[in-house]
């Protein structure tokens, strides 16, 4: 039904144009009495699908977390599971569908569902803030396990709407900086900003079986984890954009930037020079950091 990456670069510049021109040119008001408050942003480590039905110290973690966080109007999830080419997808389903994008695993986790709503006008208006890229809103996509996993244990009733924006995968590390930036006057609307990856994903230099421990089973992982929460508390965006000058086990911690695209989309939409607060930090199967963070 659905491919773990879609691809949108078969689209006609025209359909792109079109869509574009469909959408209002302001941010839609809050129709709630009241202003809404501002929402923070976070990046969360999501690690293995199995976290959705796991009791472990990162589950109970991300509950107690859900608990703190102010009721978001909506929560929108940049997932490293959502991949497209030459354009932005933004899903607008009034029902968007749980997607299991994996295999292997037991059936208890294939028959989970997420049954959030999404929000359409929230959603549209997200695609109308993004400048940097042709930005698609498209119903060919729904809730993925980067997003449901996670949101399963923060917000367990699925009673806030939830919608997705893709990862242009093949741009470069400041485009996905600059489009969160883009995406940051959300937060005044009561939107809940989450990027939904991994800082540390190596999985063909995993250690499976290894328990959920603080410090990582190989030294390049460690090393990597430990040069991005020291840029973080000194908020030096630059060296973070540019991970792989950031240290000499980068190539290792992240073959592939899939999973930490996501993290570049928090820190873009969060407020500039902003420290963030180190919500979770410890390694599954001895190399995957699921360092979680909350900015605001």
């Amino acid at each position: 039904m659905f491919s773990r990456r879609l691809f949108l670069e078969s689209t006609s510049l025209s359909a792109v144009s079109a869509a574009l021109l469909s959408l209002s040119t302001t941010v839609p008001a809050v129709h709630a009495a009241g202003k809404a408050q501002r929402l923070p942003v976070l990046f969360i480590g999501h690690g293995s699908p199995m976290n959705a039905i796991s009791d472990n110290r990162f589950t109970r973690e991300l509950a107690a977390w859900g608990k703190r966080l102010p009721a978001p109007r909506a929560i929108l999830v940049v997932s490293a599971h959502w991949l497209t080419s030459g354009a932005t997808g933004v899903t607008v389903n009034e029902k968007p569908p749980t997607i299991h994008d994996f295999g292997g695993f037991p059936r208890q986790l294939h028959e989970m569902q997420y049954p959030a709503k999404g929000h359409p006008e929230l959603a549209r208006a997200a695609a109308k803030l993004i400048r940097s890229n042709p930005s698609v809103p498209t119903t060919e996509w729904g809730l993925d396990h980067g997003t449901w996993t996670v949101l399963h244990h923060l917000f367990p009733k699925a009673d806030v709407p939830v919608f997705q924006v893709s990862i242009d995968y093949d741009k470069p590390a400041d485009f996905h900086y600059t489009l969160g930036r883009e995406l940051q006057a959300l937060r005044e609307q009561g939107v809940l900003i989450i990027g939904s990856g991994n800082i540390v994903h190596n999985l063909r230099a995993t250690d499976r079986g290894t328990p959920e421990q603080a410090r990582a089973s190989r030294p390049w992982a460690q090393s990597f984890d430990d040069r991005v929460k020291l840029a973080l508390d000194q908020r030096d965006d630059k060296s973070l954009q540019d991970y792989i000058g950031l240290d000499m086990s980068a190539r290792m911690a992240v073959p592939t930037p899939d999973h930490y695209w996501p993290f570049l989309y928090a820190l873009g939409a969060a407020d500039a020079g902003q420290v963030p607060k180190h919500v979770f930090e410890a390694f599954h199967s001895g190399t995957l950091s699921m360092r979680c963070l909350q900015f605001g």
